[in-house]
């Protein structure tokens, strides 16, 4: 295990390398309340595409991180500033020269968030990802009053997590210009598949795969539906090299 240390944090990564030198590396983004190891057969297929792959952990994303950052403390804004480390550090360990980003829900904004202030990734590949959390989190505090702590799907949450999502205007974030991939399920309760509808419009070089009757997360067909299309991805990206 690796530790890639920044803003004070420390969060624990795994970086997978291929026999030959990679001339991409994916950096993997698990969702809300997740773990890095989430995507690990991702991870491994990269490398047998011959790509460079990092997983990690975001600092207070999961009750069983392990970084000491407190879940109460994460926000997209802390989750943007890991990813970023996370690429610094692949790029400069594996010396690849442009990374594609990998990431499912609330991994899956912060994916886009980062990808926007950056010049080094050319793609992103997103399941199902979390487009709607800043329009939630409106509808539930209008008033901005929000709650000390609130706990959500077995994890507690701070007052400075609401007040990021309910500032954020996510309209600049097409302005990424590199390839751009989303999978989304038909009946996905969570995340409405609407809102990777409108990002695939949005965003200059984007399409949509649609998975009939797959929800928030998806079956095993469903994740092999996902690593089939995650190899002909990184094909397509290694050939603009």
């Amino acid at each position: 295990m690796e530790i890639i240390a920044h803003h004070g944090r420390k969060m624990g990564a795994e970086l997978l390398l291929p026999a030959a030198q990679a001339e991409l590396a994916v950096v993997f983004c698990h969702g809300f309340n997740g773990s890095r190891r989430d995507f690990l057969p991702e991870a491994q297929l990269c490398v047998q595409c011959g790509c460079a792959a990092l997983l990690f952990d975001f600092c207070g994303g999961s009750v069983h991180d392990e970084s000491g950052f407190p879940t109460t403390s994460m926000t997209l804004a802390t989750e943007t500033e890991d990813l970023h480390a996370a690429v610094d550090e692949v790029l400069r360990v594996s010396g690849a020269r442009r990374t594609v980003l990998f990431g499912g829900s609330q991994g899956g904004l912060v994916c886009a968030l980062a990808a926007a202030e950056r010049r080094d990734v050319c793609g992103m590949m997103l399941l199902y990802p979390a487009f709607c959390i800043p329009d939630d989190w409106r509808r539930r505090f209008p008033d901005a009053d929000y709650p000390a702590r609130e706990t959500l799907w077995g994890m507690t949450l701070g007052r400075a997590y609401f007040a990021d999502a309910c500032a954020r205007d996510l309209a600049p974030l097409a302005a990424f210009a590199g390839q751009v991939l989303l999978v989304h399920g038909t009946e996905d309760a969570v995340v409405p598949v609407g809102y990777s509808r409108r990002a695939a419009a949005r965003y200059p070089h984007a399409r949509l795969v649609e998975l009939a009757g797959e929800g928030h997360g998806f079956s095993p067909a469903g994740e092999a539906r996902v690593r089939d299309l995650l190899a002909a991805f990184l094909r397509q990206l290694r050939q603009n090299f």
